[in-house]
């Protein structure tokens, strides 16, 4: 399957069983490659629907102190945005047909030259890609670059977004909508804006393109309530983060393997649960 269809094919088939989207994040060589390479694979065999992944940036102002560190630490590793391709490349080899996305800033994409990094973000098998930091203003700079590489643009909408930003926004957006549950930056804490109802209710009006709920998303509950709310499906990446921290190494893959099955589960009950409950008989 050519990346150009993997976001359609996994939302498509979703849609097909009822179910919705569990998109765990990671930062690309945290906390090492091999380490972040099980960690990938977890996120894949426990029935996730898609990947984010990170590349360590020294200045990520869209992320909380959770992924900050992570990021910091795996830049004083060493780890390159070559050596975060390769680890894609196996991570693509091990799950040839699940939806990759990089959650990037715009100094690396500049940096590494724009032509030549979607180049090899496709190349490895990347299917989307959202810079953090590039406005909807500023996206034709990148938009001939993910067009001619067959890579969906992803954008990040918020409760603020009104509908004039949001149009210029679906100009040039693909794979799905990135919105976040809450202002401000990533982490843990649940902070829910009744907006939020009413900017998935906005996006939907206007887009097909499926809505995924980040920022804030760290247990069960809140997934469910994400999809209570309308979202197409969820990404959590400080609880992951936290948890690969805070295991020791022999117990991570258990502890994180728990949590996310835990959150696939979450997704897909509340769809079945919903299911059933539309087809139940009505009382008289």
């Amino acid at each position: 399957m050519s990346n150009l269809d993997r976001y359609a094919a996994k939302f498509a088939q979703l849609k097909k069983v009822g179910s919705k989207a569990f998109i765990p994040f990671t930062m690309l060589g945290y906390p090492n490659r091999d380490a972040c390479l099980q960690t990938m694979k977890a996120f894949v065999d426990s029935g996730a629907s898609a990947l984010e992944l990170g590349l360590a940036f020294s200045d990520p102002m869209a992320d909380g102190p959770t992924i900050q560190q992570a990021a910091n630490e795996t830049i004083a590793t060493g780890f390159s945005v070559d050596d975060a391709f390769n680890l894609i490349n196996d991570i693509r080899k091990y799950a040839p047909e699940i939806p990759i996305g990089l959650l990037v800033y715009y100094n690396m994409v500049l940096k590494y030259d724009p032509s030549k990094f979607y180049k090899k973000a496709s190349a490895h098998g990347v299917d989307g890609i959202l810079i953090a930091d590039l406005p909807a203003e500023s996206a034709d700079e990148v938009a001939d670059h993910a067009k001619l590489n067959n890579i969906k643009q992803i954008f990040i909408v918020s409760p603020l977004t009104d509908k004039i930003r949001l149009k210029a926004i679906l100009q040039y957006a693909g794979g799905f909508i990135y919105a976040v549950s809450r202002l401000g930056i990533t982490g843990v804490e649940a902070r829910y804006d009744d907006q939020l109802k009413n900017l998935i209710a906005s996006v939907k009006a206007q887009s097909e393109l499926p809505i995924c709920i980040g920022f804030g998303i760290s247990n069960p509950q809140q997934a469910k309530t994400m999809c209570e709310l309308g979202a197409d499906g969820v990404i959590t990446g400080s609880k992951i983060i936290e948890i690969i921290r805070s295991s020791p190494q022999a117990d991570n893959q258990s502890a994180l393997s728990e949590f996310l099955l835990a959150m696939v589960a979450a997704v897909t009950n509340y769809s079945a649960k919903s299911s059933a409950d539309s087809s139940a008989p009505t009382p008289n």
